[in-house]
């Protein structure tokens, strides 16, 4: 039925409107009338065409995106995060760090992904300038801190390899090393003296804390080692959003925004988090859309307080999908360190490369930041409370020196009063760790030193030279 307008050509307006057409504005009404049409919630957001994920979290894309567009969105975070931050050069070697779990297999899958894109170019291309980066994977077994049975840890080794072996090509050299390696003696006694070592703490969350210390050092030595450049780890924004709570309810507010950026270059080997901006739900998701199998090796229950941040976390997070990344959205507003950041590049091209990167996404370097000094059991950057009980002169690090070399945290949650627990605590670490504490102690005492003579010190313009 026709709204009785001459310019009307519908021939049946009553269907959408029940005002006429307006005749002097017909481009509008048209408009109007198809914003009033029914949409249908289950077509993807970005393409318009297919049907979105069904059984979404809403928490993150999933649920929003067709599983194209869904992954496609999870890649161009990566990537994204790769090349604004300059990860991974053509000559890196770069170590993943793989716990089979979805994480980290999405971290690897990602990762391969980009050096077989840069290996078909390197193919395809004339002059053969730009190399192709090399990938590596590793895998610290933790049977001996978890006290998992061997069978169980055996069945995720054998998983673990099956994944990296069915990687295409380029291959992928894989390490497996359990986390008593550390000490470099053999492995019975190894396993002895961490056992040792961690029941001599005794707080649960120190425990837990200790083991995560000891496994990114695990994963340094395997990549100093082999010559690697590159560490990357599968850590995501749901991960980073417990470690922000955790760590301020341990006390370690001062060293928080060190642990939750794109790059931690304080390590021998800088750590690369390229997740950084994906939810743990999306990632699972990711990996049963394409078939990625993960596993998770059970490690006990837990009563510390990182078990009870990571359930209050959950709550909040069922009760509004858009918690974890608020968490870490407020943290990141924290200012970064001089080490949250590559160290210079020396190649001329990658430099150039470099500083595009920089004017393009408007990073701003700090090279006034003064250097930091840091914990000698978790690596923390010290504050000045922290680093003023160690300002006096030590000529041999010792039981009681250690401590002063360790955060407040540290001091708390795992060091213990009693003298013989210290002491047998302290008998037990890794070389690795005591020789970082008596570097530390040295170089404090150097700074304490330099600070006292000050006002003696000749200028360079004073010197005459």
């Amino acid at each position: 039925m026709s709204c009785g307008t001459s310019s009307c050509q519908s021939g049946g307006c009553d269907k959408y409107d029940v005002q006429p057409c307006s005749p002097t504005k017909p481009s509008s009404t048209v408009n109007s009338r198809r914003r009033q049409l029914p949409q249908n919630p289950n077509i993807c957001v970005k393409c318009k065409v297919n049907d979105a994920i069904a059984g979404g979290s809403g928490g993150g894309e999933d649920g929003r995106f067709c599983t194209d567009c869904f992954r496609g969105s999870l890649f161009g975070k990566f990537r994204f995060a790769v090349t604004s931050n300059g990860m991974i050069s053509p000559t890196d070697k770069v170590l993943v760090a793989f716990s089979a779990g979805a994480c980290s297999r999405v971290a690897l899958q990602f990762v391969h992904e980009m050096q077989d894109k840069a290996q078909k170019n390197f193919d395809a291309s004339r002059d053969k300038s730009l190399s192709v980066f090399s990938v590596g994977v590793v895998f610290v077994n933790e049977t001996s801190a978890l006290g998992v049975s061997t069978v169980e840890a055996d069945e995720v080794i054998e998983h673990v390899k099956a994944v990296v072996n069915e990687l295409a090509k380029p291959e992928k050299l894989l390490h497996i090393v359990p986390l008593e390696s550390i000490y470099e003696l053999n492995p019975d006694d190894d396993r002895e003296r961490l056992r040792r070592m961690l029941d001599a703490v005794g707080d649960s969350t120190g425990k837990e804390d200790v083991v995560t210390h000891l496994r990114m050092l695990c994963l340094q030595k395997v990549a100093v080692e082999n010559g690697y450049t590159k560490l990357v780890l599968g850590t995501c924004t749901s991960t980073i959003a417990r470690h922000v709570l955790s760590a301020t309810v341990k006390g370690k507010g001062y060293s928080l925004p060190a642990d939750i950026q794109y790059v931690d270059a304080r390590w021998q080997v800088p750590v690369l988090l390229p997740l950084r901006d994906c939810l743990s739900q999306e990632l699972s998701t990711l990996c049963q859309l394409d078939g990625l199998k993960i596993i998770t090796m059970a490690n006990g229950t837990h009563t510390g307080i990182n078990a009870l941040v990571s359930s209050f976390v959950s709550l909040l997070q069922d009760e509004n999908p858009s918690r974890e990344c608020t968490i870490v959205r407020t943290a990141g507003k924290l200012t970064p360190f001089s080490f949250n950041r590559l160290p210079d590049i020396d190649d001329p091209k990658e430099l150039l490369a470099f500083q595009r990167r920089q004017k393009k996404f408007n990073i701003k370097s700090d090279e006034s930041t003064p250097p930091e000094s840091f914990c000698s059991l978790c690596n923390s950057p010290l504050h000045d409370l922290d680093s003023s009980f160690g300002s006096f002169a030590i000529e041999h690090l010792s039981t009681e020196s250690f401590g002063t070399t360790c955060c407040s945290s540290c001091r708390f949650q795992i060091l213990s009063d009693n003298q013989l627990s210290m002491d047998q605590f302290y008998s037990l670490l890794p070389q690795s760790i005591t020789s970082r504490a008596a570097v530390s102690n040295s170089s404090d005492n150097h700074i304490m030193l330099r600070e006292k003579i000050q006002d003696f010190l000749l200028s360079d313009s004073e010197d005459g030279n």
